[in-house]
């Protein structure tokens, strides 16, 4: 096998379990979904992979283990992300009852949402996850070597990232469809307290994270 490609299908194996793990990124993706509809949650759900681009171009570029081994740096990404978490946290738990029966399959979303709004959504609940920068670093020191052209391992972000996107449009077609919102719509309130809720403990938990 090309060392390549070695390199790839041993990061794609450690990176499909991380995918489907549940966190911000899912709970944010669900969300969209159940309470924008489709197109919402699939322009979120770019909106995540293109955060994670960014990590996998700085960490490439050798600015991710700068911030790994800078605590001010460190805590201004970690208190921004424990910040925003916490902000649609409280919005979500202070939401009322939403009637989604009327935009099944994303078609007619009761609550209007500027895609831009979606997109950005998204890349904040990504970008913001300091987590992530020790992932990419761990990761990509124990899989891929020294010796692979730069242009190589961009590739290997880009396969990442779609994976990425495509498992989050996944996520947003089955949240979406009729038996789903028809099912969700009965319970849309304690819906958003519920993902108010997950937000709130995940701000926490990203709270509690330290840099070492």
């Amino acid at each position: 096998m090309h060392p390549y490609l070695f390199e790839l299908a041993s990061l794609m194996t450690i990176f499909a379990f991380v995918i489907v793990s549940p966190g911000a990124d899912l709970a944010m993706v669900m969300r969209q979904a159940i309470v924008h509809g489709r197109k919402r949650a699939i322009v979120t759900s770019f909106g995540i992979g293109t955060a994670f681009m960014m990590h996998v171009s700085y960490t490439i570029l050798g600015l991710g283990l700068i911030i790994s081994q800078s605590i001010f740096l460190f805590n201004i990404v970690k208190w921004c992300g424990v910040a925003y978490l916490f902000y649609i946290g409280v919005k979500s738990l202070r939401a009322g009852k939403t009637d989604l029966t009327g935009g099944i399959a994303g078609q007619g979303e009761p609550q209007e949402q500027g895609l831009p709004k979606a997109f950005l959504l998204g890349f904040a609940a990504n970008a913001l996850n300091p987590k992530a920068v020790f992932f990419f670093l761990s990761i990509f020191s124990a899989v891929i070597s020294v010796h692979t052209p730069m242009s190589v391992k961009f590739g290997y972000g880009l396969v990442m990232a779609s994976c990425l996107i495509g498992w989050f449009i996944g996520v947003s077609v089955f949240m979406t469809t009729a038996k789903m919102r028809a099912a969700f719509s009965r319970a849309s309130q304690w819906i958003d307290r519920i993902s108010g809720a997950v937000f709130i403990v995940l701000g926490l938990k990203l709270a509690t994270e330290k840099a070492g």
